[in-house]
């Protein structure tokens, strides 16, 4: 089973504010991780406790990818992309907390 990724335009203007290699990596990892399975939980992947973001996180490094996953449409939907700088956790450029 194969899930379509769609992004909103907010995560689409953060992956922007990213220089260019990171954004690669990260929508690279994007298709990897989440094509596939993508509510299955694993070393980098985690359901997160309700919150206004989102359903799900992804770790790609120093990046957080916020994500919801539609299982009867087959969909994930790419909420948030953020990165942490020590325990801190910043989206659209502001401090963040989950």
């Amino acid at each position: 089973m194969k899930f379509e990724i769609k992004y909103t335009d907010d995560a689409l203007e953060d992956l922007e504010s990213f220089r260019k290699y990171d954004q690669t990596l990260i929508l690279d990892t994007i298709d990897r991780q989440l094509t596939h399975q993508p509510s299955v939980a694993t070393r980098n992947r985690k359901r997160l406790r309700p919150n206004r973001v989102s359903e799900w996180e992804l770790r790609i490094g120093r990046f957080r990818i916020f994500y919801d996953v539609l299982g009867d449409e087959q969909l994930v939907k790419i909420v948030a992309v953020g990165y942490k700088e020590g325990s801190r956790l910043f989206i659209h450029g502001e401090e963040f907390e989950l």
